[in-house]
């Protein structure tokens, strides 16, 4: 089967916020589009059984996505974590008909295994600890596929909410508290991004290692 679109995917403009989708489209299809859009782009891109999303993130979610990623980092630094952040790195399985470009990702627990400029990673070695932002699109449909990979925990941040999902065992859980970070809370978590709404990236990077000082 094949597919033809008006307009070469490297030719569609979208504006930041926005996203589309494109149905019917192979495995094989799908490689050869992330090949023509290239590795510099704003786009990121969700592939699951033939369907192909692609989205701009905007501005707020910039904001919000590189703020939960800092407070992971200074939690992993002031819990004594080894981590290994890998952004949005294109994580494609062939085998499943599954392809992601998580808003953030990290290695915490499995750290060890991924170190290095250039690591060589595992087919079957996901992510301990994704982010993902609503504000393009929802993330329902981006959840199985992150179960399929094996992802063990992720952080939603939707309709002004950050929400910590267990993804273990088939199913799809909102838990108090995280995985990779034990006793930290999702209210926690919550009241941080809410610190940032009146100050900045730098404040609440101080908050944490202060509320980490606090309980250890």
């Amino acid at each position: 089967m094949s597919v033809a679109l008006a307009t070469p995917l490297s030719e569609i403009v979208l504006s930041p916020g926005s996203a589309m989708t494109v149905s019917g489209l192979s495995w094989q299809h799908y490689q050869l589009f992330l090949a023509e859009l290239g590795d510099s782009r704003a786009t990121r891109l969700t592939y699951s059984d033939g369907s192909l999303e692609i989205r701009i993130p905007s501005k707020f979610h910039e904001i919000v996505n590189r703020l939960l990623s800092k407070i992971i980092f200074a939690l992993a630094e002031e819990l004594g974590l080894e981590i290994v952040d890998l952004g949005s790195t294109t994580w494609n399985r062939e085998d499943l008909d599954k392809s992601i470009e998580p808003d953030s990702c990290f290695f915490i627990q499995n750290a060890g295994l991924v170190q290095g400029l250039n690591p060589e990673i595992p087919s079957n070695l996901a992510p301990d600890l994704v982010v993902e932002v609503d504000i393009a699109s929802a993330s329902d449909k981006k959840l199985p596929i992150y179960q399929a990979l094996g992802v063990p925990e992720l952080w939603l941040y939707s309709s002004g909410r950050v929400r910590i999902l267990d993804l273990r065992n088939g199913e799809i859980r909102a838990v108090e508290s995280s995985l990779a970070f034990s006793g930290i809370l999702a209210e926690q978590l919550q009241d941080w991004i809410e610190l940032r709404g009146t100050s900045t990236d730098l404040a609440v990077v101080k908050a944490v290692r202060q509320f980490v000082s606090a309980i250890t």
